[in-house]
């Protein structure tokens, strides 16, 4: 299988190419979380703007990823890279041409939203490139290039991202312009060769999912600002869930749906999926939040933030190539269960170590929490792929990374609510203590907890001593619920997956393109045995 999708060209070149396509989306996770509060204060953003500039990405991401893995698995993955790769360097060029003033929050918000098109149309099918490209057996090992290496990538991301604000944050933006030059000439040199089949699109389908996820996620997004006794907050939520399940009733009476959703009868693609989508509520929040934590209550500059958060990346690329390995030799289980165990007590023991406002406390624990995520992320998405039909992969990889980015997505708006109540709480006791009447101190502590106070990056005496405390408390409040995420996904895995490797035709006892191909039957599709064009 492997051998004739490549056509005899080199593998490794075609998995370079795919690794650059997708280290612009792996980079943007970091990178712009680096920036976050040079970016607050030059456009002058709030708290909740600010996270609306980095939420906007994901929310993209999560409501078209299943429409990139259908129109990639339909269309062709080669073309649908190609076009990915070009919508996001563009989009890029636009985010760092931000205008200021009041035009500001819109436009990088709106960018923003293209950027995560661009994604979602290239991660899919470059994933799926990787996956026809490779034989079963290789598929840990090479995925776990992609994931480690990306990762890895994504890992210089706040060290570039520290040495580019110091000229200006525009360039976060900008540095992909080049990354895109590169990814869009190995795709030429590669030329990679895959499967594809014509279909029509179900743009009903698309239309109830991205609904569903915006408003859903809107409603715990706004939940800090508007409170929860609005009922604002627990109507979107409703709506938004609402509309996800409407989704779900929709794709299984639609003959060529946007997403085959039988493909969830397959227990271990369904076990995976709620382990990803559990675990990813901490993995790109964490960036957010531990980027905020250094350059507040550690008052570090953004390059000293970048090298901050290098250590979870050390962590998380390595435990990315030994749980890719242990993949193919032993099975998801191993891997999956002990990484996500090894995440909530790395959280648990960083949670207990941010209030002392010393890094070097801090380190050993910080590499244990990437190491865990690192162990299991890749393992996760791969055993899920590997689930389906080899005509699917596509869809396959669209339906998780929606799982993953929609729960990311959600992550920062659950987490970022409990930050900002709980550095409300702590700063109006702490003005209280200064002598401020109960009420002013409240209005000061809202109006501090919305806009961080401007901190970050200023030196240690610029930011009030209670503040940066304030903060700490706030942001171990958050790992201290990482922890327990992490704990709940551990539980799954252990409870859900089954030990052993997977066989190249079996998947739980089922055939694993059955549940896919006999869903496409009735859209005459053609089964996971046909050889339609290559794209």
């Amino acid at each position: 299988m492997a051998s004739s999708a490549t056509g005899g060209r080199s593998r490794n070149l075609i998995l370079a190419a795919m690794i650059f396509a997708v280290a612009m989306t792996f980079i943007d996770q970091t990178i712009v979380s680096i920036a976050v509060p040079q970016i607050q204060r030059e456009l002058g953003l709030s708290s909740t703007g600010v996270q609306w500039a980095v939420n906007a990405y994901l929310l993209a991401l999560a409501a078209l990823f299943a429409f990139g893995g259908r129109l990639a698995d339909t269309v062709g993955h080669r073309k649908m890279v190609t076009l990915g790769v070009i919508i996001f360097a563009a989009a890029s060029a636009m985010c760092g041409l931000t205008p200021k003033g009041s035009l500001a929050e819109a436009w990088i918000v709106f960018f923003r939203v293209v950027q995560g098109a661009g994604g979602a149309i290239m991660f899919p099918a470059a994933l799926a490139i990787v996956v026809q490209t490779f034989a079963l057996r290789e598929r840990g090992r090479a995925l776990a290039l992609f994931f480690g290496i990306a990762g890895g990538l994504t890992a210089i991301g706040p060290l570039l991202g520290g040495f580019l604000t110091q000229w200006t944050w525009r360039a976060i933006f900008w540095v992909n312009i080049p990354v895109a030059l590169i990814a869009l000439a190995l795709i030429f040199v590669s030329k990679p060769a895959t499967e594809h089949r014509p279909a029509r699109m179900d743009y009903r389908g698309l239309v109830l999912i991205a609904a569903g996820v915006a408003l859903s996620v809107f409603g715990f997004q706004q939940s800090s600002i508007w409170g929860w006794r609005n009922p604002g907050t627990g109507l979107a939520i409703a709506a938004g869930a609402a509309l996800l399940v409407v989704f779900y009733l929709v794709e299984m009476r639609t003959p060529s749906p946007l997403i085959q959703v039988s493909i969830f009868r397959i227990r271990p693609f369904l076990v995976e999926n709620v382990v990803l989508g559990v675990a990813m509520l901490t993995f790109i929040p964490v960036f957010f939040f531990a980027s905020e934590y250094a350059q507040i209550s550690l008052a570090k500059t953004a390059s000293q933030a970048g090298v901050f958060l290098l250590y979870f990346f050390i962590g998380f690329v390595i435990a990315a190539q030994i749980g890719g390995r242990m993949l193919d030799r032993r099975g998801a289980k191993l891997p999956v269960a002990l990484g996500c165990a090894l995440a909530a007590v790395g959280f648990w023991l960083w949670a207990g170590k941010v209030t002392g406002l010393s890094f070097g406390t801090q380190q050993w624990f910080i590499i244990m929490s990437g190491a865990g995520l690192g162990f299991m992320l890749g393992p996760a998405s791969t055993d899920a792929v590997n689930r389906a039909s080899r005509l699917s992969y596509g869809e396959a990889t669209g339906i998780t990374q929606t799982v993953r980015n929609y729960t990311a997505s959600l992550g920062l708006a659950i987490l970022g609510t409990i930050l900002v109540t709980e550095m409300r709480s702590r700063l109006t006791t702490s003005l209280i203590a200064q002598g401020l009447p109960r009420a002013r101190a409240q209005a000061e502590a809202a109006l501090l907890a919305q806009s961080r106070g401007g901190a970050g990056g200023g030196g240690v005496g610029t930011i009030p001593h209670f503040y940066r405390l304030d903060f700490a408390y706030a942001t171990r409040a958050v790992l201290y619920v990482m922890a327990g995420i992490m704990a709940v996904a551990c539980l799954v895995a252990l409870l859900g997956l089954r030990r052993g490797a997977q066989d190249d035709t079996v998947a739980d006892g089922t055939d694993v393109g059955g549940a896919v191909a006999s869903g496409r039957a009735s859209a005459g599709a053609p089964s996971a045995g046909g050889r339609p064009p290559a794209g």
